[in-house]
């Protein structure tokens, strides 16, 4: 211990003390010890690099059908066609008028009227145009079908899409493709047989939007003989509610041919004529495009429809023969 100086005060402690020879060899042998050497300074050593693998072969595409992107399997609207055709031209008898007025390429819109308890107007269209014209046509509809079990993949594989502007902006825009519309929705095909051939208001005009959007001519079809397929006497709108389904109806078919009478058709005389294209003066993938004229045009596209419809009724002779 230090002595204390002549004040009585102790010395302070070394803080850099000299360092004792012995303790650091005794760290260079523990060190050896361990590692068998002595201890050297660090130095970068280049590793060698792993060699290049070779590129993987392409794996190969496990589907054997054709289903597309949108669930439409052409080997499938073969079949339908094919089970359908006698349906189309000799139960239904059906006529087109104006069929050169469908673009044979590019996109488009095809808007027509709805009804039918099971509407028998869209396989009707779909598979003219699919037979005369060569060209695929997708047809939009409520997303109650694409849950539905067994029915939604049926219907998706016949070129069934769910009605979402999305979708058909892709559709037209993207891909050049026909769709097909119903703006009535579930109001067409739930009118009863005292309301057959009016039309219902055409939504919010969002078909009309969706035209602008893609910048695709709009082609109005006017339908006759649907209505009288399967004529609705009376809804059940509890049991509806019940079932969670859009309607239930009563119709003429079950009351002619019992529960068979839930998917036969009667065979009315099916006339479709197809309106002038509408071309919209509108540039395409704006991000807004006016209200008012939406709805004017939507409401201008309704009432051709409605006048040919007349004019058709006015000179068909009979529901069965035309």
């Amino acid at each position: 211990m230090g002595r204390a100086d002549s004040l009585g005060r102790m010395p302070e402690p070394d803080r850099n003390p000299a360092p004792n020879p012995g303790s650091r060899r005794r760290k260079v042998r523990v060190a050896q010890e361990v590692t068998g050497r002595e201890v050297k300074s660090a130095a970068l050593v280049p590793l060698p690099l792993p060699p290049l693998a070779d590129e993987p072969e392409p794996l190969e595409d496990p589907r054997r059908g054709d289903v597309d992107e949108w669930g439409r399997s052409e080997h499938m609207r073969a079949l339908a066609r094919r089970v359908y055709d006698p349906i189309y031209r000799h139960w239904f008898r059906v006529e087109w008028e104006g069929l050169e007025k469908i673009p044979t390429d590019g996109g488009a819109l095809l808007v027509a009227n709805h009804a039918g308890a099971i509407p028998s107007d869209a396989p009707a269209i779909m598979h003219g145009i699919e037979t005369e014209l060569e060209r695929p046509v997708y047809g939009l509809a409520d997303h109650f079908f694409k849950g539905a079990p067994v029915i939604g993949t049926l219907w998706a594989r016949n070129g069934g899409v769910v009605a979402h502007p999305d979708n058909a902006y892709r559709l037209l825009r993207e891909q050049n493709q026909l769709v097909l519309v119903f703006p009535e929705g579930n109001k067409g095909p739930s009118k009863t047989y005292q309301e057959r051939y009016r039309l219902r208001r055409f939504g919010r005009g969002g078909f009309v939007e969706i035209a602008m959007r893609a910048g695709v001519p709009i082609v109005p079809i006017a339908v006759m003989g649907a209505e009288e397929s399967m004529p609705i006497l009376f809804k059940l709108p509890s049991m509806a509610k019940v079932l969670g389904t859009p309607y239930l109806p009563v119709t003429a078919n079950m009351l002619a041919f019992g529960p068979l009478g839930a998917v036969a058709y009667f065979p009315a005389k099916f006339k479709l004529q197809v309106l002038d294209p509408v071309h919209l003066d509108a540039e395409p993938d704006q991000q807004r495009y006016s209200r008012s004229r939406i709805m004017d045009e939507s409401e201008a596209i309704r009432q051709r429809i409605q006048a040919a419809l007349y004019e058709m009724l006015r000179q068909r002779r009979s529901v069965w023969f035309g």
